[in-house]
């Protein structure tokens, strides 16, 4: 059932780009959704509270906003997966097919203990397929407090943990913070910096960082790559991509993902400049030449 929504200003935590390009808290008034109704799919609706309390629990990560969430085979990771997608991300991909996960603000208030005990409830499933719980977005590390104490409850619970990241927002996550991971999903989007940030708004050297972090700490990873015709399949780009992710032997996979226009309507729905409305889908060749690309480094290409 899709709650209503009623609109309240309230205190929340977003960042702003430094100068170095890091991601800095700091509280920004916004609009944020309050929730009445049979909640979030199921989740329990976040209670009304007053502007304190609301910003007070978002900085402990007691609170956070969440687009929505679904349980799924093999898409997004091993196993069977709960996948909760968190609202907000500071990337700005022009081929982003969930634009309506961009903003904080347009996400549904969901309360940490209550989104942990709808992970929970599928244990038994996870258990049986030797799934987990994946946190995507939007960007998941927007909300790094948030994040945490969620993936701390599921790691406490015996459930493996997986994030679809960009890397972007790496920095808000300190070297013992990995340890609450069991895998990562490290969206390359371009090897090439400047195609990076034509694609993205954002430079590529964060992503790096924390790939090469990830590496240092063992952590399993599985990379993803969006071939988009004219944009990110120039063989140059797949090759400087291959020098990235090649001298990381903790990644396991990597997978081409093909170009879609499946999400054309929803950013004509939301009122946003859509710059790939010509792009054709690559071909099954155009895909299998970037594949080859990566094969031909000895990465495992999915």
């Amino acid at each position: 059932m899709t709650p209503t929504l009623e609109r309240a200003r309230v205190d929340t935590i977003f960042g702003t780009e430094g100068s170095t390009g890091e991601y800095r808290p700091e509280p920004l008034e916004i609009e944020v959704p309050r929730v009445q109704g049979a909640g979030l799919d199921g989740i329990a609706d976040a209670p009304e509270m007053d502007r304190k309390t609301h910003f007070q629990l978002v900085r402990e990560g007691k609170l956070g906003s969440v687009h929505s969430w679904e349980l799924v085979t093999a898409v997004d990771g091993p196993g069977t997966r709960l996948t909760v997608f968190l609202a907000g991300c500071p990337l700005r991909c022009v081929y982003c097919h969930n634009p309506d996960t961009l903003q904080m603000r347009e996400g549904t208030p969901v309360l940490a203990d209550d989104l942990l005990d709808k992970i929970l409830r599928y244990k038994a499933v996870y258990q049986a397929t030797g799934g987990g719980v994946t946190f995507s977005g939007g960007e998941p590390m927007m909300q790094p407090m948030f994040l945490k104490r969620l993936l701390r409850g599921a790691k406490a619970n015996g459930v493996h943990t997986n994030i679809d990241t960009s890397g972007f927002l790496g920095a808000n996550f300190s070297d013992q913070d990995l340890e609450l991971l069991d895998m990562v999903m490290l969206d390359v989007k371009s090897g090439n910096p400047d195609t990076y940030r034509k694609i993205t708004s954002r430079p590529l050297q964060p992503t790096i960082d924390f790939g090469q972090r990830l590496f240092e700490a063992g952590i399993p990873v599985w990379i993803r790559f969006v071939a988009v015709p004219g944009w990110t399949d120039d063989p140059d780009n797949v090759s400087r991509v291959a020098d990235i992710v090649a001298p990381w032997k903790n990644v396991q996979r990597l997978e081409v993902l093909p170009f879609h226009q499946m999400a054309r309507d929803k950013w004509e729905d939301l009122g946003m400049e859509y710059l790939l409305e010509d792009v054709e889908p690559p071909s099954k060749e155009a895909v299998e030449a970037v594949r080859a690309i990566f094969r031909s480094r000895g990465i495992t290409v999915f």
